[in-house]
């Protein structure tokens, strides 16, 4: 667990964890991974986890970092403690990461690469089918509320996709 001093203003202090999260992605480029990054904050403002992509070795295509942490999220610590928990994602979760979040009992999710735009840089490509499908439509389905902020600081989060995704 990692201890980090929170910004007074949530917009500020969505900022400061979303940017971590793009460290993750780099993190989980860096280490052979597909770019994608997100972690896990209480509402004191404690970093309770961090996962990278998972893709490789196996090609799990399933291996969205979005839904290996709701995995060990929902595990460790249950909808009552995630109800207060908001995951930092570095792309706007797919529909399965989406539906991750939800059965787990995730309260609040910020992101920073929409579908849309990611679905633009990725093309059809065959590691990353985009769906273009807003998370917010997968959350509308359900009977449980998570808010939602996102696209935020998207230029940002766009450029290790841009350069990957390209290559």
């Amino acid at each position: 667990m990692t201890m980090t001093a929170i910004p007074a203003d949530r917009t500020e202090r969505d900022a400061h964890f979303l940017r971590l999260a793009f460290k993750v992605a780099e993190r989980s480029l860096a280490s052979g991974q597909h770019p994608f990054g997100a972690i896990l904050v209480d509402a004191e403002g404690t970093v309770l986890m961090e996962q990278e992509n998972g893709f490789m070795p196996d090609h799990d295509m399933t291996g969205h970092a979005e839904r290996v942490l709701m995995t060990r999220a929902g595990i460790a610590y249950g909808p009552e403690r995630l109800a207060g928990c908001t995951m930092y994602t570095s792309a706007e979760p797919c529909a399965m990461c989406a539906g991750a979040a939800y059965w787990v009992g995730l309260g609040r999710l910020v992101y920073g690469l929409s579908e849309k735009r990611l679905k633009t840089i990725t093309g059809n490509h065959p590691e990353n089918p985009t769906l273009d499908l807003p998370c917010e439509t997968v959350f509308a389905a359900g009977q449980r509320r998570i808010e939602v902020a996102g696209p935020m600081l998207e230029d940002e989060a766009a450029i290790v996709h841009e350069t990957f995704w390209a290559a």
